[in-house]
């Protein structure tokens, strides 16, 4: 598996459902520099961990939105496949309500490229990569199938990736933000364990 984190991001253009429904062609990376982004890759539409995570990221979308992130969803269906599960109820196992952009990697490009293509089922294993504003991976993490994602975590990786740029401190294990964070230094982790 690739590491990106500290590399640019591989940029795509790709059809996206939109806003629940619209399907808009032309989707890039490129086109979001100046902002944060978090892509998240899943498997496959009409499933049974994929919907969890996709409403679960949607409950907190104005967190993410407060802190100037751009949240995508990217999987190898195509965007017929994206429009159907948009318009089935939750009730039923669809993602009715879901308004982030969501990317159709039917070639399955964006997978490859950001190595998190599962290649013997032909869909991409939960990888998440988180970019600052400058298009830089700064976050990588890929799950297995089964094992579904924390969407408080992916918050706590943006709030520790915006304190170092703001500030220059590094944030240690188990940091969130508002809590005491340290300098990189000898004496900055001599401090840290004295006050804890």
């Amino acid at each position: 598996m690739a590491v990106l984190v500290g590399k640019k991001a591989p940029d795509f253009k790709v059809k996206a459902v939109i806003n629940g429904g619209e399907v808009i062609d032309g989707y890039s990376m490129s086109a979001l520099e100046g902002k944060y982004v978090v892509l998240f890759f899943y498997p496959f539409d009409f499933t049974f961990v994929c919907p969890t995570e996709l409403h679960a990221f949607q409950e907190k979308l104005a967190e993410f939105e407060e802190r100037n992130v751009q949240l995508i969803g990217c999987s190898t269906d195509s965007w017929h496949s994206h429009r159907a599960w948009l318009n089935t109820p939750k009730s039923k196992g669809g993602i009715q309500g879901v308004t982030y952009p969501i990317l159709a990697d039917f070639k399955k490009e964006i997978a490859q490229a950001y190595d998190v293509l599962f290649e013997g089922m032909g869909a991409a294993f939960r990888g998440l990569f988180l970019m600052d504003k400058a298009g830089i991976v700064r976050h990588q993490v890929v799950n297995d199938l089964p094992l579904g994602r924390n969407v408080d975590e992916v918050l706590r990786m943006v709030d520790a990736l915006q304190f170092n740029e703001q500030y220059g401190e590094v944030c240690p294990a188990n940091w969130n933000k508002g809590q005491q964070a340290l300098q990189p230094t000898p004496q900055g982790v001599e401090a840290y364990f004295t006050t804890k």
